[in-house]
């Protein structure tokens, strides 16, 4: 069996879903929206490395993190996981393994879980082996989720990683720090 790299592939079903910019993002409330999580775990996961934004990462006080599609879609993907009652800790390997595996095939993955494990198919027929076999109770179509999140992001606001964040203008920065090198030398 030969294995391409994702790059030779190229992406499954063109049709149904479509490439997007890698520098395009979404802020905090933005992916908190699309993936139908609170902004609290959101921070929290971030801290504890579950998932990370790979567009911008927060560096200091008042800068914002930006999100990329596929990082809402890991976040709804753990989102669902964790509504089917599967342990933060199952989710954290599932997600490494998505993460390893890459993004252009990921529309043609079912996660399958029976409670305690978590499970990949990329075939109808591992999906039926794994029924058959007892072991699954429910499934999520990353498929499905990359086109719902597609449809909900279409109508939120993204921004480019090279964009300033908004309000924070050079001179209302500069303006900032003036002041407070004026309140620390007086």
């Amino acid at each position: 069996m030969v294995v391409e790299s994702a790059e030779e592939q190229g992406l499954l079903f063109t049709d149904d879903v479509s490439p997007l910019p890698s520098d395009l993002g979404y802020r905090g409330p933005t992916a908190c929206n699309a993936a139908g999580i609170t902004y609290r775990q959101l921070d929290y996961w971030a801290r504890t490395g579950l998932i990370e934004p790979t567009v911008r990462g927060a560096k200091g006080s008042g800068s914002q993190r930006l999100y990329s599609f596929r990082d809402i879609l890991i976040l709804k993907v753990i989102k669902r996981l964790l509504d089917a009652g599967i342990s933060l800790q199952q989710i954290r390997t599932a997600v490494e393994h998505l993460r390893a595996r890459g993004t252009d095939d990921l529309t043609r993955v079912t996660l399958m879980s029976d409670g305690a494990s978590v499970y990949e198919c990329t075939s109808n027929d591992e999906v039926i082996d794994l029924l058959q076999g007892g072991q699954g109770v429910f499934g999520i179509a990353i498929g499905g989720v990359w086109r719902e999140i597609e449809g909900t992001l279409a109508a939120l606001p993204s921004e480019r990683a090279d964009e300033p964040a908004a309000g924070a203008t050079p001179s209302a920065a500069d303006e900032l720090s003036a002041r407070r090198r004026a309140r620390h030398a007086g």
